[in-house]
């Protein structure tokens, strides 16, 4: 229970650090409301034609009696759409984060930078990171397809696809949530996808604790477009969490070069700032 309060907790310090720090805060927001026309259009699309889609995929109730007809679909619509706009939460991120590479990049390091003075930096060319960022997004994505047709089956089974198939769609849409965010910070450290996805497994109530207060938040209308800058803080400060202290560079004493908790190469490098007091948000 601690570390899901701990989750939660770097959800609100990455909302605090871009409202102290707001031309950051309208540099985030920028990739977001490319994103966010992109998927009402897509949302409208499927309120305007979901009935004749479920009409067309369940032709054995068109000779139904009213009123079981119009119940059976539109229950069918509605849960299409809930899966829908569940898959919508976390591949509305992705995007966002592929759209917004270099501005997520750039704020991440700022957070890092205003942490204690350094920032992990990749050594690998932008169009090398932005490649590896979208087949991992990618990835991600097929994952969270799969798991929509999982809880869109389950659906149909009476009393627990009305409870508990929500409720464990909503955990995860927020594990993923997390890993899409996280991801801008651990990649910067070098470390990709399988080793995050066994860092977030590792502290899972750490995870949902993050993740699934900004899966429901982001159900709500232009939320995730407010939120996603602090999003993107919050889960910069959660990775300095997951990682630990990176270890020292036997040949520089200084930082970077591999990392206690991963166990795998860290970054090529790092940016570095005239050392302050550390900031307040930790």
């Amino acid at each position: 229970m601690h570390d899901l309060g701990a989750g939660f907790g770097y959800f609100w310090k990455g909302q605090r650090w871009v409202a102290a720090h707001g031309r950051w805060w309208g540099f985030g927001l920028l990739p977001a409301l490319a994103t966010v026309v992109l998927y009402g259009a897509a949302l409208a699309g499927l309120g305007f034609w979901g009935a004749d889609l479920t009409a067309w995929a369940t032709p054995f109730a068109d000779d139904w009696g009213s009123p079981w007809q119009d119940l059976f679909r539109g229950f069918l619509v509605a849960l299409l759409f809930a899966v829908v706009l569940l898959f919508a939460v976390v591949s509305f991120t992705a995007v966002t984060l592929l759209i917004g590479q270099p501005f997520y990049e750039s704020l991440s390091e700022q957070v890092d930078l205003s942490e204690d003075g350094t920032a992990p930096e990749s050594g690998l060319p932008f169009w090398r990171e932005l490649f590896i960022s979208a087949r991992e997004s990618l990835a991600i994505l097929l994952r969270v397809g799969l798991y929509s047709l999982l809880f869109f089956a389950l659906g149909f089974v009476p009393l627990i696809g009305q409870t508990v198939v929500p409720a464990l769609g909503f955990c995860v849409t927020g594990f993923f949530l997390t890993e899409e965010l996280t991801a801008v910070a651990l990649q910067r450290r070098g470390v990709r996808l399988p080793q995050r996805l066994a860092l977030l497994r590792g502290r899972r109530m750490l995870t949902l604790g993050f993740g699934v207060p900004l899966a429901l938040l982001f159900l709500i209308p232009l939320v995730a477009v407010f939120l996603m800058p602090g999003a993107v803080a919050g889960a910069t400060l959660l990775t300095r969490d997951l990682v630990g202290p990176e270890e020292p560079d036997p040949t520089t004493g200084g930082a970077g070069h591999g990392n206690a908790a991963t166990g795998h190469p860290g970054p090529a490098g790092q940016k570095t700032l005239t050392p302050g007091p550390r900031s307040q948000y930790t």
